[in-house]
């Protein structure tokens, strides 16, 4: 049995006294991949020294975060669109459309997510979406852009059924969380609805940290415990729930393990 995070920013300063220990941890816990959505320029050498220390286990994705996108996003652009070009990458992201923090750059916003989408189409690769107040918006966006070779995962939904169909119906998976632990939520009866062929895990550390560990920084070993707890909602064996996720985080993301 092994897991793997979706979604971990594990080359952040928050674990800059610690990162050895907590991959480790991770890794003991069976979490053998983490994938490491992109930021900006800014923190593109952190991320790509974690995958040079761990080349098996931290794998890099590139992309323009929504809340990067500033007034110099066309070189942060250009930036992306040459690494795609001289490195490997598992996937296009954390891309996407950001209005909860400040909309001021909504239409930069936009024009980049959609940009970034037509560079994954160019260059076969899945991207990895983020949404808060913007789901709208996002998928708007998506269906304009989307071919059936086009493939992506909503990370750290928290959405409606009728957003989760939405998802499905243009051929996307959905990325669970620790927000599947929070109590009143909501999250645990949309996922009732959501078939497990739609899912796979992730963890967004150090954000997002599931209870019992709520208000401290999140780690990649915790993917156990939202594995465990969507077992439960899904009254299924917990074994069976990693076995699909992951399964389903391979074909996504063309792992190999």
């Amino acid at each position: 049995m092994f897991l793997i995070d979706t979604h971990t920013h594990l080359y952040l300063d928050k674990f800059n006294d610690d990162r050895d220990s907590v991959i480790q941890r991770a890794i003991n816990q069976g979490v053998t991949k983490m994938l490491l959505p992109s930021i900006d320029s800014a923190t593109f050498e952190e991320m790509m020294n974690l995958t040079k220390s761990y080349p098996n286990n931290c794998l890099p994705m590139i992309g323009l975060h929504p809340t990067s996108v500033q007034d110099n996003y066309e070189d942060e652009l250009a930036f992306v669109e040459k690494e795609l070009e001289k490195n490997k990458y598992i996937g296009i992201g954390e891309i996407g459309i950001d209005l909860y923090w400040d909309d001021t750059h909504s239409e930069q916003q936009q024009d980049a997510f959609r940009r970034q989408i037509q560079l994954a189409k160019k260059h076969a690769l899945p991207i990895a979406i983020h949404t808060r107040d913007s789901f709208k918006e996002v998928y708007n966006i998506l269906k304009k852009e989307a071919t059936d070779e086009l493939l992506g995962v909503f990370h750290c939904f928290t959405g409606n059924r009728s957003e989760a169909f939405k998802i499905m119906d243009i051929g996307f998976s959905m990325g669970i969380g620790g927000i599947i632990t929070f109590k009143n939520s909501g999250l645990d009866e949309v996922c009732k609805s959501i078939p497990l062929d739609s899912i796979v895990l992730e963890t967004d550390a150090p954000f997002l940290t599931p209870d019992p560990h709520r208000g401290k920084r999140n780690e990649s070993s915790y993917l156990n415990i939202i594995a465990k707890k969507l077992a439960e909602i899904l009254e299924m064996n917990m074994n069976d729930v990693v076995e699909k996720t992951s399964a389903n985080a391979i074909k996504l993301f063309n792992l190999k393990v």
